[in-house]
């Protein structure tokens, strides 16, 4: 089975200079369409999965069990890893003791002390059990209740630090936002992640909000040591768009015959259809 840490891929992408597509999953619809996606390009792909998200869907431990049979049922070929989005320090010590391959430690918040502090402690975990770890400083700004605040920028001296711990993946402000971005959005600050790249000595970038973010900002980033690039709210809209559509035509939800499969069926195709797409602008299609 192809269930595996990213370690490896976002090596290679870093080797080759394209970067991992993250996907977040929402529901069991979402873990069809990444990894029929994937296999489909023939591209390593990363199962993102937020707090809310485990709660949703049962926790980690199922989410682990129902991704690795999706990868056997479906007969994935490609690498996936199952990855923590945004994982508070509990978030992330569950999901380790429940199978993922992946985590990342969102200790932006805290002091940079003490988000070291903690990032050391979990990278040993990680280590004796093989999981990738990403970790971040300078925390990505994002929408709430309605309002889009702009994305801070990472100091890279704290940048450097956390690189010096041995890390596989920093995710660093420049800029990014979860969700929307706002009309008067600046853009990405590629001085500042210049600056990041001369100080944490190769280490493989993370880009957060990928959704909203102009290709060819995209593209830049991808050349200036960005590997992982996480997308979720065009997934969300494009499978939003497709179940409406669905109704909108008429199709008569009540009959005896009617599942619900078929109302989901279309988000599925649309959210597959995001990935695709985001996996050819993130060049990494045919490097499984």
């Amino acid at each position: 089975m192809p269930y595996v840490s990213a370690t490896e891929m976002i090596q290679a992408a870093k080797k080759g200079r394209y970067a991992i597509g993250h996907f977040n999953l929402n529901n069991m619809e979402s873990i069809r369409a990444y990894l029929l996606a994937a296999e489909e390009m023939k591209s390593p792909v990363i199962l993102g999965v937020s707090g809310g998200t485990a709660k949703y869907m049962g926790g980690y431990k199922t989410i682990t069990a129902t991704v690795t049979s999706f990868i056997d049922y479906l007969k994935i070929s490609v690498p996936v890893a199952l990855h923590v989005d945004h994982g508070t320090y509990a978030e992330v010590l569950d999901a380790i003791e429940s199978g993922f391959s992946s985590v990342m430690f969102d200790g932006s918040a805290l002091p940079i002390e003490e988000n070291l502090e903690k990032s050391r402690y979990i990278l040993g975990l990680c280590r004796e059990k093989g999981i990738s770890l990403e970790c971040e400083v300078g925390a990505i700004g994002g929408e709430e209740d309605g309002v889009a605040s702009m994305g801070e920028c990472a100091d890279p001296a704290d940048c450097a630090k956390m690189a010096e711990l041995g890390i596989d993946m920093l995710a660093a402000g420049i800029g990014n936002i979860h969700g929307k971005y706002p009309k008067d959005w600046p853009g990405l600050r590629f001085d500042v992640l210049e600056e990041i790249c001369n100080v944490t000595n190769g280490l493989p970038l993370v880009l957060h909000g990928g959704s909203q973010i102009p290709e060819d900002q995209v593209k830049r980033a991808i050349s200036m040591g960005v590997c992982k690039v996480n997308v979720n709210t065009e997934c969300q809209l494009a499978f939003t768009e497709g179940v409406r559509k669905y109704i909108e035509e008429g199709k008569d939800l009540t009959s005896k015959g009617f599942t619900p499969r078929a109302l989901l069926a279309p988000g599925l195709e649309a959210s597959k259809e995001v990935a695709i797409k985001k996996m050819q602008l993130f060049g990494s299609v045919n490097k499984a």
